[in-house]
């Protein structure tokens, strides 16, 4: 909103000085980090104690570790305290006319409100399980669906290309097509202007610079554009060649060099990734929305180990996007440019301060549990922006933890089954999934393991973006 209202006022008025700095990414990065703080610590203690006084305290599980016992009744639902603190600096720094921005908002709103309906039934309706597993499922099953199609319909979303003006006259592909231009050459910048969109007036000459590959050295080259009245239009100044063939459903793959993987090469039967394809890259999506949404889930069990993997996870995700929207650097790093994903590190950066943000009332002594309200919400937000900046292949690895958390589950409950199937009694592996209340039942206090925790997700963050060389 306030970037919005900064672009039209320097519009309006002229260049205003000072005014410029808001088209930089990087100083909106900032604000969104400082804003999201800053909510977080105002706005937290308010919610704190209006959960109190409403007498909204977690049940503890009398099986679990004999620590756990002294945390009954503390405030649940501090969820509500990450969602405001990722909502607010997104809207009010991010571009609100970006596909990705929306898509990612509108996806962090259905998580926090699956999460808020089970907390609540599990709070005010005093009924301890909660939402049914069936609806959870299905409210996941259904945020795939949304992001998946939006994914593989939607124009904004299909790869690197040139657009229609309003009058629909001109495509833009097609000029370039007649000025030699061809699939891979690197399109940088527009007359002089690198990022975001430039009317091109009719009689009016345009120079258009382009990387292109020759023996292996990248070179830069000139061509100019003359627009005439019968073709007048809009084009896009940064992106990667003419528009990639079913970009939609690519994605990197780490650790291979000059490797894109196609989802819609699973479709083997079907030529060209029609709509099989298509539809095989909306299961992937919510195969990536409900695992990541339910492995953040069974990690919140100490205080503050979901809060501080998450800030991790994103740090991640805000730095990929960062790249993977700028041409040289996507160019440099060899992934995927994708054309207005860099927008993506406002949300990314409200999503950081958010969390470390919510530390300050949810380390130990925790005054306040996110809850689902949060796990959800936190693990939605992070499935589905590692899809947008395609680095969805990545996430066992910056989100480690949240693979073994669950992994650690699956083991248990199958192998419990499996024994009690075989033997007549259930046997286990470890002494309590998740992972760590293993830790926990073993003597570790909770601070150590949480510390720990951390120190493992920090390196598998810094694993990550190793994988960019090691190839």
């Amino acid at each position: 909103m306030l970037y919005a209202f900064f672009e039209w006022l320097n519009q309006q008025v002229g260049d205003i000085p000072g005014f410029g700095v808001f088209k930089y990414l990087s100083f909106r990065s900032a604000l969104a980090i400082i804003t999201s703080l800053i909510i977080s610590i105002l706005i937290g203690k308010r919610i704190i104690g209006y959960l109190r006084s409403r007498l909204i305290g977690e049940t503890i599980r009398k099986d679990g570790p004999a620590s756990h016992q002294l945390k009954a009744g503390t405030p649940t639902m501090g969820g509500i305290i990450i969602f405001a603190a990722i909502m607010i600096p997104t809207l009010l720094w991010g571009d609100l006319s970006n596909a990705y921005v929306l898509l990612i908002l509108l996806a962090t709103a259905w998580m926090f409100v699956i999460g808020f309906a089970d907390d609540y039934i599990k709070v005010f309706r005093k009924n301890k399980a909660g939402l049914a597993g069936k609806f959870k499922i299905l409210g996941q099953v259904g945020l795939g669906l949304i992001v998946g199609f939006t994914m593989v319909l939607h124009p904004d979303f299909q790869g690197p290309s040139g657009r229609i003006n309003s009058d629909g006259t001109v495509i833009l592909n097609q000029v370039l097509a007649e000025q030699g231009f061809k699939k891979g050459d690197r399109l940088i910048q527009v007359d002089g202007v690198p990022y975001g969109e430039k009317n091109i007036a009719a009689g009016t000459d345009y120079v258009v610079e382009r990387l292109t590959e020759n023996e292996g050295l990248l070179a830069t080259s000139r061509v100019t554009i003359s627009v005439g009245e019968a073709n007048k239009m809009r084009v896009w100044n940064a992106f990667t060649g003419l528009r990639e063939s079913h970009f939609e459903t690519k994605t990197n793959v780490p650790f291979f060099k000059n490797y894109v993987f196609n989802y819609a090469n699973l479709a083997f039967w079907e030529e060209d990734g029609g709509i099989a394809g298509k539809l095989i890259y909306v299961i992937i999506c919510i195969f990536i929305v409900t695992a990541v949404s339910n492995g953040t889930n069974l990690t919140d069990g100490l205080d503050g180990l979901a809060a501080g993997t998450t800030a991790i996870a994103a740090v991640v995700l805000f730095i990929f996007a960062y790249v993977s929207g700028n041409v040289i650097f996507a160019d440099y790093l060899n992934i995927s440019y994708i054309p207005n994903a860099a927008e993506l590190t406002i949300f990314g950066a409200a999503l950081v301060g958010a969390c470390v943000g919510f530390l300050w009332y949810n380390t130990y002594p925790a005054q306040v549990f996110m809850g689902d309200t949060g796990s959800l919400m936190l693990g939605g937000a992070v499935g589905v922006m590692a899809m947008m900046v395609k680095k969805e292949l990545l996430i066992p690895i910056f989100c480690g933890i949240f693979l073994v958390e669950s992994l650690s589950v699956i083991l248990q409950v199958s192998y419990f089954k499996y024994t009690k199937r075989r033997l007549g009694e259930g046997k286990r592996i470890f002494r309590m999934a998740p992972l760590h209340h293993h830790y926990e039942k073993k003597g570790l206090h909770e601070t150590k393991i949480v510390a720990r925790f951390w120190i493992v997700a920090a390196m598998l963050a810094v694993l990550a973006f190793v994988t960019l060389k090691l190839r």
